[in-house]
């Protein structure tokens, strides 16, 4: 038993990583799309406030990279929660292809309702301000 707790906790330590790089991402994605505007002035060309754009795009699509490495390692941690002791063999490797479910998919977790509840608004924040200061 005590293998088996040992190659859990190493799972779950993973899926905290995994977990916290993406909260790290949706404060920098704010923290840049903020600092594009404040650096932009009320004359600035259209095109410099599409910039603030390009930090949303690439932020969620990194996002939804860091989430679905966490969803394939709740798979593993499930599938290690099952495994006899004498079979634990300690990997860490958790692909699409060995958890090949609906959940485990990049474009579901680019559509999550995590990864658009934050990342719509944000984009729609910077469509107002482009439309406020262009009036």
């Amino acid at each position: 038993m005590d293998k088996k707790l040992k190659h859990l906790e190493l799972v779950q330590d993973v899926i905290n990583r995994m977990s916290n790089n993406s909260f790290m991402l949706k404060g920098w994605a704010v923290t840049l799309v903020a600092g594009i505007f404040a650096l932009a002035g009320k004359d600035t060309n259209k095109l410099y406030f599409l910039v603030a754009y390009i930090p949303v795009l690439v932020f969620w699509g990194l996002d939804a990279y860091y989430l679905l490495q966490g969803r394939l390692y709740r798979s593993l941690y499930d599938k290690v929660r099952m495994t006899e002791e004498n079979n634990i063999d300690f990997s860490l490797t958790a692909t699409i292809q060995e958890f090949n479910t609906d959940k485990n998919c990049y474009c579901s977790c680019l559509f999550s309702k995590t990864e658009l509840w934050f990342y719509l608004p944000l984009a729609a924040v910077c469509t107002g301000i482009i439309i406020i200061t262009h009036i």
